[in-house]
């Protein structure tokens, strides 16, 4: 009897441990395995760890978007997993109903989520800098100090003058904690991509560079909001350019002139003494007066053949422009578009 009595307290004992054991295992799943993570409106949201971040900095993070329903279950997780060691930064898609295991595993692994970097419509590296800066981590004046780098720029192959035509507006996939020299070596990486045998081609059989190609796509844009007249226009400077005429482009005074807001250039405005003065200097600027788009660069490459030499904006305010093969022509041109601007009283 003693010792079925004993067997039995032992298989009692047995099943005591076989129980608690359970309830612990049960414990750990769930603290690692049920959902704690819940989104706002149950949509994606998107986690940016700035480099250098704690793992306290990545909890608070967390905690301050109210995404974590258990913090002691996560902190038990990452505990377990080491993650303290392992923190990475970057833009990582936080999925509504995540476990604090997947949630963990993602972090500690870095699989962040790329983000889409828009580059257009910038007029100086300045602006370009400060758009950049709202898609990317790293700040403005960390990209200014590259554009300000004179061994970084010729590295790349550019100057002060041309560094910004090295952007070719475009969205790219890239990760969010690139470096400023990480997105420098990408957007040269997309330059030479861009610039392939049939547009370097079209370059050369035109007689520029891919610089000056740019330089002059900068202008065109600016000339016009039609972007059916964009081939017509670069035709007309083309034409300029190989007779040795000056451009006499109005974008570049307004550019020298640091003014884009100038509706009417004066004679006074176009005396200004800079190299991009194209009323005084021949040829082309030394550099592009803003980052053109695609449809810019391509009009120049495959510009309209023509004879015309002149143009000027139409006096319906249209913004489509006038195209003259003399002087004479032009100066007609030229006196209806002042007349309306003098009814309209635009003086400067």
């Amino acid at each position: 009897m003693r010792s079925s009595s004993a067997i039995k307290y032992i298989l009692y004992g047995i099943l005591a441990v076989f129980i608690i054991a359970g309830i612990e295992i049960s414990n750990i799943y769930h603290k690692a395995y049920s959902a704690n993570v819940f989104t706002p409106d149950k949509q994606a949201f998107y986690l940016h760890i700035p480099t250098g971040s704690s793992m306290e900095d990545v909890f608070n993070l967390l905690y301050d978007a109210n995404l974590v329903k258990n913090r002691n279950t996560l902190e038990w997780v990452a505990d377990r997993k080491n993650y303290e060691r392992h923190v990475k930064s970057g833009r990582y898609k936080i999925r509504n109903r995540m476990s604090n295991n997947e949630l963990i595993n993602m972090l500690r692994s870095g699989l962040q989520e790329p983000t889409l970097l828009v580059i257009n419509g910038s007029r100086t590296p300045e602006d370009l800098a400060v758009k950049v800066a709202e898609q990317i981590e790293p700040d403005s004046a960390a990209i200014m100090n590259l554009f300000r780098d004179k061994a970084t720029i010729e590295s790349l192959g550019f100057n002060s003058y041309t560094i910004l035509g090295m952007f070719i507006p475009n969205t790219y996939e890239c990760w969010w904690n690139s470096s400023a020299k990480d997105f420098f070596e990408r957007m040269k990486k997309e330059y030479k991509r861009f610039w392939n045998l049939e547009r370097t081609y079209k370059a050369d059989r035109i007689k520029l560079t891919p610089n000056e190609v740019i330089t002059l796509a900068s202008i065109i844009e600016n000339e016009t909001s039609k972007t059916e007249e964009y081939r017509r226009i670069a035709g007309v400077y083309i034409n300029r350019l190989n007779r040795g005429i000056k451009l006499q482009a109005d974008p570049t005074v307004k550019f020298a002139l640091g003014n884009f807001g100038i509706k009417r250039v004066l004679k006074k405005h176009t005396e200004i003494d800079s190299p991009y003065n194209t009323y005084r200097v021949y040829g082309l600027p030394p550099g592009p007066i803003c980052m053109p788009s695609v449809l810019a660069i391509d009009a120049v490459l495959d510009y309209e053949k023509h004879d015309f030499i002149y143009f000027c904006a139409k006096e319906d305010f249209s913004g489509t422009h006038n195209f003259a093969r003399t002087l004479e022509q032009h100066n007609r041109n030229a006196r209806l578009y002042q007349k309306a601007l003098n009814r309209e009283r635009i003086m400067r």
